[in-house]
């Protein structure tokens, strides 16, 4: 995870201002795909490996119970540096990024509303942790559920937010310096009834063509918007298809997994480049959204578009326009010859 925020200098030393505004804001980013122990090169953070274990066989934190049930567990925070670290260690939950769905968790600063608010650590996590070089800090914490908690997922993270300021820079007034962190994800599964629910919104095309058509291909990016409206993670899997004129299939991208996973109540907003696509058509484009853990979970939304050469038709235009005023212009004058012509009486005079 990544952090970065910026202050004015604005009293006594350019330090303070820097460290005040390095508190305001950081954000932490955790990639989708293989379960992995979170770690940065410098330090990771991780469940606690059992009792005479080095390594743990947890790369996240999965626990289920009742409302009302109190579960507790270890957190912990490793040091592989050469020197002693300091940290802010705290509980938060977990949210998709709006543009792609990338993984997220709130940043120290923003008070969490789900299970973040579960999670207690220990006494000895309050205010900051320092880890010793090559060394590792174990924090017990624990999970009480609420009483009124709803059924099914709700994710968050444990994280080490670095205190040290690093890559301080310059610009103008302003200092900009990176504050690092590692969270481990923590699922939490309520039981009750289970609701997957997914959503495909706001199916559309944006498009680009060269100015003489057929010389290049046509660009375009299909843009739609993936909604959870169930209870439980979902890992979307999209198919992609437009059909032209006369049901002409253009564009065929048979169902793929994103590679992410959609939390409860999050929506995300994702596009697909058409580096191919037509330059004069009328288009339908459908997008199949489903899940391979529910196979009876589908939802489909599609838009239409005209395809059309615009920089063509506007040429034609002008050539056309020139074609008609040359026509006018040549009856004008005919029409004033004509009238220019002298009239002969019977008697051929004038």
């Amino acid at each position: 995870m990544r952090t970065r925020s910026s202050t004015r200098s604005r009293t006594r030393s350019s330090l303070y201002g820097l460290l005040l505004g390095l508190l305001a804001l950081y954000v932490g980013l955790l990639p989708a795909g293989p379960a992995t122990a979170a770690d940065n090169g410098t330090w990771g953070v991780f469940p606690t490996p059992a009792a005479g274990a080095a390594m743990t066989d947890r790369a996240y934190f999965f626990h289920q119970g009742a409302a009302g049930t109190t579960l507790t567990d270890s957190v912990t925070v490793l040091n592989s540096s050469d020197r002693e670290l300091t940290f802010q260690v705290f509980a938060t939950d977990a949210v998709n990024t709006p543009a792609g769905g990338a993984f997220a968790l709130l940043p120290v600063e923003t008070r969490p509303k789900d299970v973040g608010t579960w999670i207690a650590l220990a006494p000895e996590a309050a205010g900051t942790v320092t880890v010793p070089a090559k060394g590792r800090k174990d924090i017990p914490f624990t999970v009480k559920v609420p009483a009124d908690a709803t059924p099914g997922d709700h994710v968050g993270g444990i994280v080490a937010l670095g205190t040290a300021v690093e890559g301080v820079q310059q610009e103008g007034k302003v200092q900009v310096g990176v504050k690092r962190s590692v969270g481990a994800r923590l699922y939490f599964r309520v039981p009750g009834p289970v609701t997957p629910g997914l959503s495909v919104e706001d199916v559309r095309v944006s498009r680009s063509a060269p100015l003489l058509p057929w010389v290049k291909d046509a660009r375009a990016t299909v843009r739609y918007a993936l909604v959870n409206r169930g209870n439980v993670v979902v890992e979307p899997e999209v198919a992609i298809t437009a059909e032209g004129l006369f049901g002409r299939r253009v564009l065929d991208r048979p169902g793929r997994a994103l590679k992410l996973s959609l939390l409860p109540g999050q929506r995300i907003e994702l596009t697909e480049p058409w580096p191919d696509a037509p330059q004069s058509d009328w288009v339908t484009v459908r997008i199949t959204a489903g899940a391979a853990a529910h196979p009876d979970l589908v939802s489909r939304s599609e838009t239409d578009f005209v395809a059309v050469p615009w920089p063509a038709v506007g040429l034609l235009l002008v050539l056309a326009g020139a074609g008609v005023t040359v026509w006018v212009l040549r009856r004008r004058r005919r029409a004033e010859s004509e009238q220019e012509e002298p009239v002969l009486d019977l008697a051929g005079r004038r």
